[in-house]
Formats: C-alpha cells, structure tokens, sequence
C-alpha cells in the first residue's frame, strides 16, 4: 500500500528571502510576522521537526514604535548570575544604544523554545538603516 502523504525532508526545502521595512511599525506584531517568516508558516510543506523556515532581512530597525508610551516603561533585563547582578535598560535607551537588539529579542521570545530557534535566529539579519549586504540572494519586498 502507498501512502499519499508526503513528509517534508531537510533536503526538500527551499528558503526565499525576505526583506520587512519596520519603519513607523509596531514592535510585537512586526516581530510576529517576522516570526511566522522564519518558521515558515505560510508554506504547505511545513513539518513540525524540521526547519522550513526562511531568511528574513529587516531595515530601519531605529524606527520602530511602541503603543501607548510604552517606550519609557518597557523595560529589557539580564542576569549574570552573581548576586545583585541585576543589569536593567529602558526601551528608549536601548534604541539608541542598539535598537538591531530589540528586534532580535521581540524575535527570538516569539519563536518555539526548542532545538530549532537557534537556527532560525540565525536566518534574521536586522540594520538600522535601510541598506543591507543582501543584494546578491535578490530578497523580495514583504509588506507588513
């Protein structure tokens, strides 16, 4: 007996470029979008085992935007592990100090936390302006 179903191999998938504009844009729901880019949510071939995701291109990462003046609340933390090693930084001070950081991490918290992330993570590549050195991989436009 032959079965119809196919299942998804690694060597089956084919990745397409995508370059996403946050300019003017919502952190959470752009970071979602770009999310369900790089798993590949949108394919029909999606298997849950394998990484069917895409590249993922995102320009003019200082211009993003919070809702309802979250951009002096929000606040990112980290650890080091020793005691009274709390380091705390405002949204607003991260993005001038680095705003390719909030993307990667609105990103990456949106992602499974499983095997896969760090190789889906490793498939964004976020500017702060809007030149990239992808040109040679031809990305398509994706409209948020």
């Amino acid at each position: 007996m032959e079965y119809k179903t196919q299942w998804t191999k690694k060597e089956d998938i084919e990745r397409k470029w995508y370059v996403v504009d946050v300019k003017d844009q919502i952190l959470g729901r752009a970071a979602t979008q770009i999310a369900s880019l790089l798993i590949g949510k949108s394919k029909p071939e999606i298997v849950p085992n394998v990484d069917c995701g895409d590249f993922v291109i995102v320009l003019n990462s200082d211009e993003i935007k919070l809702t309802r003046g979250k951009e002096k609340k929000k606040m990112y933390r980290r650890h080091s592990g020793y005691p009274g090693a709390l380091k705390e930084i405002r949204f607003d001070e991260q993005l001038k100090k680095d705003s390719t950081k909030i993307i990667d991490l609105a990103v990456k918290n949106m992602l499974p936390k499983n095997k896969l992330r760090d190789g889906r993570m490793s498939r964004l590549f976020v500017y702060k302006g809007s030149e990239h050195k992808h040109e040679a991989q031809k990305p398509q436009e994706y409209k948020l």
